[in-house]
């Protein structure tokens, strides 16, 4: 790393002095490790990415996201099938992928982690869906991308709360939502390397992460980052004591057997609405809500270097 943008959405998790002084953090020791490094701002809501653009255009081998999984999103969607590599300061609510990847909260700290890592070229995810003004549309992810109650949970999420509370308001509404949603099912039809096959469910979770730390740990066992595959979760059923059954086990890093709940490989998924179905099936991708059915979730190989520290989870 030589050059770095370090973009940062000036209302993502942290407060506002906090943030800036992790961000003054970072840079500082960036730039004692010789990197040439500059923070940008996001200017408005998916500037992100043409922001990661510009500044890889302008020479910066690297692209640091300070913020949650949402910015590393937002800036993914930018870095696609370039040669500069993608980073990761965590400063937002979640941070998943930095959970992974074994960078620490601190942004001093991370952006010294960051001097030390390797950029490695890895697959993600691609998500195609009906946006809410009923236009296709496509999105990249490296964390996990859902259709069902986690996008729901995304949709009534309250953005002012989440900055505020942080994480504990994901867990007070992903118990709202278990306890209230119908679980309608949906149509998938799966491309795994055994064939083709269609089943019913309620709720799908590609997930490309190894651990999302905190309560959710592996969520999917196997999936990891240096896989082409995208690691499912298919729930077949609209039982609520089946859900809390396999939510039970991944806190309690247990591996779930629940002969309802499959995890599986597979390349594609497409899922569609039967006649009659709930339209208000939500998508969602690194927990962004999205749009509504149809989608079609696939793996991208060989999209994007992301920048590893040592021992990293994801090279596992």
């Amino acid at each position: 790393m030589r050059k770095a943008a370090l973009i940062y959405n000036p209302v993502s998790g942290q407060p506002n002095v906090r943030r800036e002084a992790q961000i003054a953090a970072a840079l500082a020791e960036l730039r004692r490790g010789g990197v040439a490094a500059d923070a940008i701002m996001t200017r408005a809501p998916g500037s992100a990415g043409e922001q990661a653009r510009k500044a890889v255009s302008q020479g910066c081998d690297a692209v640091l996201a300070c913020g949650g999984d949402g910015t590393v999103n937002e800036i993914l969607q930018g870095m696609i099938h370039t040669e500069a590599a993608i980073g990761v300061v965590p400063l937002g609510t979640a941070n998943a992928l930095a959970l992974d990847l074994g960078l620490p909260a601190a942004a001093d700290k991370a952006a010294r982690m960051l001097l030390d890592a390797k950029p490695v070229r890895i697959a993600v995810g691609r998500i195609s869906y009906s946006r809410r003004d009923g236009q296709a549309s496509s999105r990249y992810f490296t964390v996990a991308a859902g259709i069902g109650p986690d996008a729901h949970l995304m949709y009534h999420l309250n953005a002012q709360l989440k900055r505020r509370y942080g994480y504990p308001v994901y867990i007070i509404e992903a118990l709202r939502v278990w306890a209230t949603h119908k679980y309608p099912f949906f149509e998938v039809e799966l491309c795994t390397d055994t064939g083709n096959r269609r089943e019913r469910v309620s709720q799908v979770l590609a997930v490309r992460i190894a651990d999302f730390g905190r309560m959710l740990r592996r969520l999917a066992p196997g999936a990891a980052l240096r896989h082409n595959h995208l690691r499912l979760v298919l729930f077949k059923t609209r039982s609520r004591l089946q859900y809390l059954r396999y939510m039970s086990a991944v806190l309690f890093g247990i591996e779930p057997r629940i002969r309802e709940i499959e995890v599986l490989d597979a390349a594609t998924i497409e899922c569609r609405l039967p006649s009659g179905t709930d339209p208000r099936t939500y998508v969602e991708a690194d927990g962004e809500l999205l749009g509504t059915l149809p989608a079609k979730l696939e793996i991208v190989p060989d999209a994007v270097n992301l920048l590893m520290p040592p021992g990293a989870i994801g090279t596992c």
